[in-house]
């Protein structure tokens, strides 16, 4: 796990060191540069740079950027290639020899061998810069699904085309520091963000920055830009037919071997433990491959006194209960911020406005940095097994598909009108969430599944924006990407609709980044086996009816735990990880938000009307509706104008 950087650019050596100062925190073991000679007539040249936390051949073997023998390829690479082993025994019976015992020297030679054609041979968690001296071309690749962040940016051109320089980091920060590219906010992707939390790949809240989708290799040669995808899953191959006991042995299989590909390190090793399915199972196939050690546990709870605004379940009992079962090294974490202190610093590690469980996923990762350097996630498990409740609310809400449209509609609508937003000193989340359900279930398929994913909805952001940005933002479609990728699988399974929507989306673009940039900020390498190519490949040929069964979610693999885990752990009500933050806006959190979002603040800012950010403030303070995600949103905003855009 480590952080990358690079340029091509005049004299780039000068910029690369400010660089990797601000992605220090990714990799505090060793820094490394590597600069070519000018590589055109206009006196540019390429450079890399590195910072390593080292993981596998932890000697000084390790050091990054790597040449090839012969010196026509160079790497950078953050991340880890599991079977990199495996690799490396077939590469040497064609030919290549190895000095170090490292995966980076093995994804050299993988490259020498079979150019980008290796790269559906890799099986692992990557974001790797490639320069291939020879051809003159640099190569920017990014994992499947997008486990590791990689940004880039043209200085000259804010689209592909032709760019003056040309440059790319694992966060956005260190972009910035390289001085070629300036901090702006776009406008159209904050149209995006206000909708769903997050901003959509390829683009990012910055103007002219963009991220390497996941699956894609970006290849720049002679100032032409190539964005190309190189992996995509398909379910077209479902196996039909077999019945559920054999299934449930390919999950437990399967887990157990990408659990023990996963343990690769040459350093200390455990595991998150939330008391759920997912990291429960991940712990137990951990125990079967420790030799008799221990394995690291880490949970994290969050007090009564933060519970009174919110429903989130108590996680540490049911990690407790595992703990016992699994006789783990186990740490327990009580969720006690200063919140007010630690929001700011998680906006400037995430590039962008933090949301709920980035602070949990912080204070968890830094004290599990105390002990350990590797940590396996359950993350990922809802997105291939179908354990959301949206998956099971658009389930439900086919029920009324056979209902006429003409009868549908005003039926829902009416009880969305209904149903009030909130109570005063009540728990809230339920009612927002009933009402989201009424709004949506009377929609079509995609309109419904896209409604369900929605924060600030279309009207609701009419009614937020200045003429200004209402203008710069007419005619633009929040839901665009979601579409394109709803157009590919329009053939498929309507539950493998979701999940592929969410596997492009929601997964890389929220889920994942947040980890990445929490974990990473504590110094930290988080491995999710749920993720891995096997995994991915075995439950895209499952049929739906194995995921979702009734109105049970994750069907088969709670099935499958049932041989590893209590039968109350396994069938346990799910627990979403985020943290108390009704309770701090009504706390600790209110004089910022009094501040930051005071109507001088938001008129100054032009985008918002000061008066409807003042009634959503204070309706949600009243409890007439459930609008604390959105209050949330709007100060990590302010927050993160503040340290990007304002610097």
């Amino acid at each position: 796990m480590c952080g990358i950087a690079g340029l091509i650019t005049q004299d780039p050596a000068t910029r690369v060191g400010a660089m990797l100062k601000a992605i220090e925190h990714r990799g505090r073991d060793d820094e490394g540069v590597w600069t070519s000679s000018p590589i055109n007539d206009e006196g540019q040249g390429v450079c890399f740079g590195h910072r390593r936390l080292s993981i596998i051949d932890t000697s000084a073997a390790g050091h990054q950027p790597m040449l090839s023998s012969d010196g026509r390829l160079v790497v950078i690479l953050n991340g880890e290639i599991y079977n990199y082993r495996e690799l490396r025994e077939y590469l040497t019976t064609k030919g290549h020899s190895f000095r170090t015992q490292t995966d980076t020297e093995v994804l050299l030679a993988a490259w020498a061998e079979w150019g980008e054609d290796c790269l559906p041979r890799l099986n692992g968690m990557f974001a790797f810069a490639l320069w291939d001296e020879r051809a003159r071309t640099l190569f920017l690749v990014r994992d499947r699904v997008g486990i590791k962040p990689l940004y880039y940016a043209t200085e000259g051109a804010q689209d592909a085309g032709a760019p003056n320089s040309f440059v790319f980091a694992s966060e956005i920060k260190s972009i910035l520091a390289s001085g070629l590219v300036k901090a702006e906010l776009d406008r159209e992707r904050l149209h995006q963000f206000l909708t769903f939390l997050w901003v959509p790949d390829p683009n990012t809240l910055f103007r002219g920055i963009r991220t390497v989708p996941p699956g894609h290799i970006v290849t720049l040669r002679k100032n032409e830009l190539n964005v190309r995808e190189w992996w995509d899953i398909s379910f077209d191959s479902i196996e039909e037919g077999k019945s559920d006991g054999w299934w449930q042995e390919q999950v437990l299989e399967t887990l157990e071997r990408v659990v023990k590909l996963e343990m690769v390190a040459d350093v200390p090793l455990g595991s998150f433990l939330s008391g759920g399915i997912d990291s429960s199972s991940i712990v137990a196939m951990m125990k079967h491959h420790s030799d008799g050690r221990r394995i690291g546990t880490y949970t994290i709870g969050i007090e009564a006194e933060d519970l009174r605004y919110d429903i989130i379940p108590d996680d540490v009992q049911w990690a407790r209960r595992v703990n016992q079962q699994l006789d783990t090294d186990y740490h327990e974490i009580m969720l006690q911020p200063d919140v007010a202190e630690l929001l700011p610093k998680l906006v400037y590690h995430m590039d962008e406005p933090a949301i709920d469980m980035a602070i949990p996923s912080y204070l968890v990762s830094r004290a599990a940095r105390e002990t350990l350097t590797v940590m396996l996630s359950g993350m990922g498990g809802d997105e291939v097994f179908a354990g959301y409740p949206r998956q099971l609310a658009m389930k439900i809400a086919g029920a009324f598909d056979p209902v006429p449209q003409l009868l549908r509609r005003p039926l829902m609508r009416t009880l969305a009108n209904v149903l009030p937003g909130g109570l005063p000193g009540k728990l809230t989340a339920p009612l927002r969430n009933a009402k989201k359900f009424a709004r949506s279930a009377a929609l079509d398929f995609e309109d419904r599944y896209l409604g369900y994913e929605t924060y600030f909805t279309d009207e609701a952001k009419t009614r937020l924006y200045t003429d200004e940005m209402r203008g710069a933002t007419q005619g633009l479609d929040a839901y665009s990407a979601h579409r394109r990728y709803f157009a590919r699988v329009k053939n498929a399974a309507p539950l493998n609709q979701l999940l592929y929507v969410d596997l492009k989306t929601f997964l890389p673009c929220l889920n994942l980044m947040t980890t990445d940039k929490t974990s990473m900020a504590a110094n930290l390498e988080v491995r999710v086996p749920f993720l891995n190519q096997e995994m991915l490949d075995l439950t895209a040929r499952m049929p739906t009816h194995l995921k979702l069964r009734g109105l049970k979610r994750k069907y088969i693999l709670k099935r499958a735990a049932e041989k590893l885990l209590p039968r109350e752990v396994v069938w346990r009500k799910k627990a979403g990880f985020g943290a108390p933050i009704r309770s701090w806006l009504r706390g600790p959190l209110q004089p910022m938000v009094n501040d930051l979002l005071s109507a001088e603040t938001i008129k100054r800012r032009g985008l918002f009307r000061p008066e409807e950010v003042k009634r959503v403030i204070d309706a949600n303070l009243s409890g007439r509706e459930d609008y604390n995600l959105q209050v949330f949103q709007l100060l990590t905003l302010e927050l993160w104008q503040r340290a990007f855009i304002d610097q």
